[in-house]
């Protein structure tokens, strides 16, 4: 028996939370983790997208925003517009220069990269998940491209915490996200257990029938997981460069931290780190529809026009006007992402307009009934504004 002691960051205590996701850390956590994470890659662009300052101080003076950037659980906001700064805001315990974890706002990469392999003709989004990854479980392999994207199939992955973390699920039980972090190189998995890969971890995931008939998002962050495998499969290029080519589009100043599994393969479904100016950045790539600040392609238009089209699945009601599509929610103009606990970039391309929010949620699951529901209303002021 191994009586060394374990790292206390990645312990799992009885409310089923690693130790620094636990509400007393968590804003913390999000800060240090990628210096807690088994294992990380850090990327810097060749370039970057130099900003200029030209506040626009009716933004401020929004009571939405006053609102929300004066609460205790701020951390900060970045607008930026094509290449200028029209507004920020920081807490006094944060600033322009820190990154901070995105959390699923990291999914958007696999808009980028799936979608350019889709207009290569790399991709055919119509077709069986199994045509591309044959090692796939039943959890997949029946399920089409599209239906991961628009997360729209049905397995036995749960994406909550409240599912068991130990002892290991018995075959076909519930798998929550707690198991999932054992992959993501976030928690330590139970004594006497073999950690496992995120592709491990997705391909034994199961499923008698993967048809999603709610039309409500099926929410399940190994979908992305899927994705990025799918698109390192048909590329024949390692994960960790398609990233690269991403976040040299993107022009980011800062660095780029994300989360290695024990494959050495990027988190694509959580595992990003970056300062609140370079995710606005990084957003105003996907207002240009994949087009990097030196002109190279890296997502697809097409794509994203059809993001825009009201296709996908209804987030959480039926006829709802927000949709999930092609890993990005949608309403109106707009696309972009939420990411547990407070997070959310929303962009404009009609407007060349992205806008950047962190904050860290302080109860015991990361997560207060309507909350991304006022972050959206006041990003889509904000953003309606300009």
């Amino acid at each position: 028996m191994n009586d060394h002691p374990r790292n206390c960051d990645l312990t799992v205590d009885d409310r089923n939370l690693a130790a620094w996701n636990t509400p007393e850390r968590r804003r913390a956590g999000f800060r240090r983790l990628p210096e807690l994470h088994r294992r990380g890659l850090t990327l810097r662009a060749e370039r970057f997208l130099p900003l200029s300052r030209d506040i626009d101080r009716r933004i401020g003076k929004l009571d939405a925003v006053r609102a929300l950037t004066g609460s205790t659980i701020f951390s900060g906001m970045a607008v930026l517009q094509e290449d200028r700064i029209v507004h920020e805001a920081y807490a006094r315990d944060f600033g322009p220069d820190i990154a901070h974890s995105i959390q699923s706002i990291t999914k958007t990469t696999t808009h980028l990269m799936v979608g350019r392999l889709i207009e290569q003709g790399l991709i055919d989004p119509a077709a069986p998940i199994a045509r591309y990854l044959p090692e796939i479980g039943s959890g997949f392999a029946a399920a089409t491209v599209q239906q991961a994207l628009d997360m729209d199939l049905s397995n036995n992955f749960e994406d909550d915490y409240a599912a068991p973390y130990a002892p290991p699920p018995a075959p076909g039980a519930p798998v929550g996200y707690g198991r999932s972090e054992i992959g993501m190189g976030w928690r330590l998995p139970p004594q006497g257990e073999d950690e496992f890969s995120m592709r491990a971890f997705a391909a034994a995931l199961t499923s008698e029938d993967v048809a999603n008939r709610s039309g409500i998002t099926q929410y399940k962050s190994s979908n992305t997981d899927v994705l990025g495998w799918i698109a390192e499969t048909v590329s024949g290029r390692p994960l960790a460069f398609l990233l690269d080519e991403i976040i040299n589009a993107a022009g980011i100043e800062g660095a780029f931290h994300i989360s290695l599994d024990c494959e050495m393969a990027p988190v694509l479904s959580g595992g990003g780190a970056m300062t609140a100016r370079d995710l606005a950045r990084y957003g105003l790539l996907l207002a240009r529809k994949g087009a990097g600040i030196d002109g190279a392609q890296v997502g697809s238009a097409a794509f994203t026009d059809d993001t825009l089209s009201g296709a996908g699945t209804c987030y959480e009601t039926p006829g709802g006007r927000l949709r999930y599509r092609n890993q990005l929610f949608t309403a109106g103009p707009w696309i972009g992402h939420a990411g547990y606990a407070g997070q959310f970039l929303m962009v404009r391309p009609d407007k060349q307009v992205a806008a950047a929010f962190f904050s860290v949620l302080e109860d015991e699951g990361g997560h207060v009934e309507g909350y991304f529901g006022e972050i959206i209303a006041m990003l889509e002021e904000v953003l309606e504004l300009l």
